[in-house]
């Protein structure tokens, strides 16, 4: 039975869930490309021009003896002048410009957070599939609103479309690796989940090709760019009610055994299903004694501790791991490694990213997930130290500038090595179906979080510690890497009782006599 069971089903099942990760990475890269043109329109829909206005106050001035009544080019209605008009009030409205636009970035990440709890929940209240029927529902709806934001008062548009398509994506983030992860044979299991990421790239790189400004990124159809997610989001709809419900779910949540043997019958093909049968089983029978687990429990109980500590480390490491910084200033290195058209250097980059994360769904059954995890840490500590140093240097010697290009190349090879897709699919693979739903929706809500704080925080640290600020990455590189070999085990192949039975060794191997003793402890009070 080690020959991976790929059907017709499985495929068609797993690319339609993935659908909802492409528009997760289309909508992250998406609003890039067209930064300059949306910022310039929020000025024309809000009359502040800024050099018309000062030209105009100045003729104005000049002029208000002879004619009181300046008609106001933005405004068709006529205002009088007045005699003077303040420079603050300029200021003051570029200033609010700049928070409408980082409101319409980061609308999207609070969207998420939100939501990333709730994913779980969803799929275990309505079944995996109807959850993400009626996530889709956000998603067009927040679509819609960016693609008809031209006719209304665009800012409010764009940024409640936004939130609403972040709110999709938070669901996503977690119904996506969980249903993926259920319905996987054990052999594939590492190699589907890593589609997630994949897809997740793809989307990102796709935003990146549509919003040049030849195609799409343009002042005649940014909106059209904006709202394009409509199209995957109709597509995954219609699919998802060809799709089988995870027969785990059906299972040991609804109790439905002959619906879950006919779903598990349809992805396996002819294959026996009396072993993965007999698993969930087994796992029904633990999962009926533990009950619904919630997000405290997952803190509180001692079997879960561990795993749900491992599995948030490893979303920070994704997201504190510098990848973001690097995208941000890629563009900058690209030009001052005089590139002509950085936009393409930068694509080159989603291309490398995407090419090395379809790499990954390859070797995560090969290699294992820790092994990759550690070879993706190491090289990416390594590659930022050789960025800042380029960075650092960048004065003294021209050629330093393409040290940091590489740099950038060879770091993001490393995170889709690893730290990109792993992190997605191994918290799925750490619990039991008891409290899966809950730990995704924990790990999905720390990854947002940290997303967050690092999109909000790194301009000012980036600011503050100049090319210096890869160091500091590096540490932080070091230190999840170190974390990653004492306390993340390898799930490759196995079942999610002996993953458990891993952590048991893991959690006390340090010290096992305190351990032993500690568990006589637990036990006693648990009894008590």
């Amino acid at each position: 039975s080690h020959s991976p069971q790929i059907t017709g089903t499985l495929v068609f099942t797993v690319f339609t869930a993935v659908l909802g990760s492409f528009q997760f990475g289309y909508d992250i890269g998406v609003i890039n490309a067209p930064q300059q043109i949306i910022i310039t329109h929020y000025r024309h829909v809000l009359d502040v021009p800024l050099a018309d206005r000062k030209a105009l106050s100045s003729d104005a001035m000049a002029t208000t003896e002879e004619m009181p009544r300046t008609p106001n080019l933005m405004n068709s209605t006529p205002t009088p002048l007045p005699e003077e008009e303040p420079e603050e009030e300029l200021v003051e409205e570029s200033g609010l410009i700049t928070m409408l636009w980082s409101l319409s970035v980061s609308s999207f990440a609070i969207g998420g957070m939100i939501a990333s709890f709730f994913g779980g929940w969803l799929g275990d209240q309505l079944g995996r599939i109807k959850a993400m029927l009626i996530a889709n529902i956000l998603s067009l709806a927040g679509a819609l609103l960016m693609g008809f934001s031209k006719m209304g008062p665009s800012h409010i548009l764009i940024i409640s479309g936004r939130a609403v398509s972040g709110l999709y994506c938070g669901l996503i983030s977690g119904l996506v690796p969980m249903y993926i992860g259920e319905i996987a044979p054990t052999t594939l299991r590492g190699a589907i989940g890593a589609l997630h990421q994949l897809a997740i790239v793809t989307g990102i790189l796709i935003s990146q090709i549509v919003g040049l400004d030849f195609i799409l990124g343009n002042r005649e159809l940014w909106h059209i760019l904006l709202g394009l997610s409509a199209v995957p989001a109709v597509l995954q709809s219609l699919l998802l009610f060809f799709c089988p419900e995870s027969p785990r779910y059906l299972f040991i949540k609804l109790d439905e055994e002959n619906k879950a043997k006919k779903s598990l019958k349809r992805l396996r093909g002819g294959v026996d299903v009396t072993k993965d049968i007999a698993e969930m089983r087994k796992e029904r029978s633990e999962a009926s004694s533990e009950q619904k687990v919630s997000i405290i429990q997952l803190f509180t109980n001692s079997s879960y501790r561990q795993p749900i500590l491992v599995s948030l480390m490893l979303h920070m490491a994704q997201q504190f791991s510098g990848i973001n910084g690097i995208f941000y200033y890629s563009t900058s290195i690209f030009q001052t490694a005089g590139l002509s058209q950085p936009v393409y250097a930068t694509i080159g980059v989603g291309a490398i990213n995407t090419v090395f994360t379809a790499l990954s769904v390859f070797l995560v059954e090969k290699a294992g997930r820790r092994s990759l995890f550690l070879i993706g840490m190491s090289g990416m500590f390594v590659c930022a130290i050789f960025m800042s140093v380029g960075l650092v240097l960048l004065d003294k010697f021209a050629w330093m500038s393409y040290v940091s290009m590489v740099a950038i190349f060879l770091f993001v090879s490393f995170f889709e090595i690893g730290p990109g897709p792993i992190p997605w699919f191994m918290v799925a693979e750490f619990f039991s179906q008891g409290p899966r739903p809950a730990a995704l929706a924990m790990a999905a809500f720390s990854n947002w979080t940290c997303n967050f704080i690092v999109a909000l925080c790194f301009p000012y640290i980036a600011e503050l510690c100049g090319p210096f600020v890869f160091f500091l990455f590096a540490g932080v590189l070091l230190a999840f890497t170190l974390f990653t070999y004492f306390k993340v085990p390898e799930t490759k192949g196995k079942s999610f009782e002996e993953i458990a039975a891993e952590f048991q060794k893991r959690g006390g191997s340090a010290r096992p006599r305190k351990a032993a003793t500690e568990m006589k402890f637990l036990g006693a009070a648990e009894t008590a």
